[in-house]
């Protein structure tokens, strides 16, 4: 990657920001663009289709075409599988295209687009794609007099809204399992990051992917993304993003045809570090490279750290010597550790979480302020506040961007009650080297997923989702085949 003029690159790069549907690139119908502008400068990147409501039925009568006509949906597994990997292969055939696209477009440095971001959508791809011909149906032990069987059907049409975080990387949490289990597909990526989700969709049909199946519309969450999760004619919902547009899908979902909505939405993650972790610099070192990653820009990062209060000067310390290996640098530079914020709205936000911090008493510890304005680009420091109390606005709402709060506690009971008093529950983490209290406080902790003496290891055969109101269902592993499958029952009966 060293070798990569990325600036060259983006120099060179042509934008076509149209619509996808029914296997090539559309214009919007109403003939409206708008811009796609890049977090890095600034500058517009080029026009990209306002998908509404015409253009949302216009791909979801493509994808039940698509799926009442058998074309995918029909075919065997293993045949799905082969297109499957196919499409993998040519993502990672398409890395440094797709890489500099989302960078461009959401401001992550291109190591990162590059190597985490490409590689694990294609991954997703590739193994749910081997998956599909192994999963198995079931007989139930029913009397002799009859034969159950249970078998998993694909719902129809699915509606995927992804996020502008990890557009890759959320679109492919989504179309791996739907897709695998034979179901048609119309995303909405969100109007920050649309460029890839676009590009993606080309790289199906190229590998083989039925016209039709696989649909994007671009445009604004209000328009696009309300008609597509109102529309009567789509089965389910699989969305992420914030917890106020998850509640609004389920209200969608009333108002139309009470189709399944699966949520996965936002986190206030606690990591808990006890005194008895001897190690205390590779918990702080952990934290600062987990809440930093992506500019913060995560639904689990773990953003509210308590530590017990005989260690927590120690771990304050390392926590500041760390931060300036986050401080952020040009995205296309292929070195630095952390971009742009995706864009003025969100760093306004950001911002504004910095100046309540000091306002409700937290003590600043590093960072705080915009950097690199000349730029013309987004870019804030990572920030860190200490002294902070669990009623405090940093400590309570999401914040999205590189803000850590450090709490202190003094015993267990205290940060258990502490780290469960939020109405997030998606991610957290305890350290501890004694055995007990690892399992005891991982068993207390209201949280889908809770990491001991690691933060955010990852693969793609767990489930990724919540508790309370991170959300419902789960991304990932083969339990995502739920979302996207109905069960049958069929009864035959077996005359003596």
């Amino acid at each position: 990657m060293a070798n990569i003029d990325w600036r060259a690159r983006a120099a060179d790069l042509r934008i076509d920001g149209r619509a996808f549907i029914a296997g090539q690139r559309v214009a919007a119908k109403s003939g409206e663009t708008f811009d796609c502008i890049s977090p890095l400068d600034g500058r517009v990147l080029g026009p990209v289709a306002r998908g509404r409501a015409e253009d949302i039925d216009a791909a979801v009568a493509c994808a039940r075409a698509a799926f009442d006509d058998g074309r995918w949906a029909h075919k065997p597994p293993a045949q799905r599988k082969k297109i499957l990997q196919r499409f993998a292969e040519k993502i990672l055939a398409a890395k440094e295209e797709l890489a500099l696209l989302e960078t461009l477009d959401m401001g992550k440095p291109v190591q990162y687009s590059l190597n985490v971001d490409v590689a694990a959508a294609a991954r997703t791809i590739a193994w749910y794609g081997e998956a599909i011909d192994k999963v198995y149906d079931e007989i139930a032990p029913t009397a002799r007099s009859g034969l159950a069987l249970i078998t998993r059907e694909p719902m129809g049409v699915i509606g995927a809204v992804v996020p502008w975080n990890y557009p890759m990387i959320m679109a492919a949490w989504k179309l791996g399992p739907a897709l695998a289990t034979g179901n048609s597909v119309v995303l909405k990526p969100s109007e920050k990051s649309p460029l890839t989700a676009l590009r993606l969709a080309e790289i199906a049909i190229e590998a083989g992917l039925p016209d039709g199946v696989f649909n994007v519309v671009p445009g604004h969450g209000a328009e696009a993304g309300e008609a597509l999760a109102l529309h009567m004619d789509v089965d389910a919902i699989g969305f992420t993003g914030s917890t106020r547009t998850g509640r609004r899908m389920l209200e969608y979902a009333g108002r139309s045809n009470l189709k399944r909505v699966y949520n996965e939405l936002g986190g206030k993650s606690a990591f808990v570090v006890f005194d008895d972790f001897a190690d205390v610099q590779r918990a702080a070192k952990t934290v600062a490279g987990s809440m930093f990653f992506n500019q913060g820009e995560s639904c689990n990062a773990p953003s509210r750290v308590f530590v017990h209060e005989r260690i927590a000067d120690e771990f304050v310390a390392i926590v500041k010597n760390e931060t300036p290996k986050y401080r952020p640098g040009d995205p296309l530079s292929g070195s630095a550790e952390m971009g742009a914020i995706v864009d003025d709205i969100q760093l306004r936000a950001v911002l504004g979480y910095i100046d309540a911090g000091h306002a409700e008493g937290a003590r600043l510890v590093a960072g705080g302020k915009r950097v690199m304005a000349e730029t013309g680009g987004y870019f804030v420091e990572p920030t860190v506040f200490d002294g902070v109390r669990n009623d405090m606005k940093i400590a309570r709402e999401e914040i999205f961007g590189p803000v850590m709060s450090i709490l202190r506690f003094k015993t267990e009971e205290e940060a258990v009650r502490l780290a469960n008093d939020s109405s997030y529950g998606l991610e957290a983490s305890v350290w501890s080297d004694n055995i007990n209290r690892a399992h005891r406080v991982a068993r207390s902790l209201r949280a889908g997923m809770v990491h001991v003496n690691q933060y955010d290891e990852d693969d793609i055969t767990v489930p990724f989702g919540g508790y309370k109101q991170s959300g419902n269902g789960r991304d990932k592993s083969l339990h995502a085949f739920d979302k996207y499958t109905e069960l049958k029952t069929t009864w035959i009966r077996i005359d003596e």
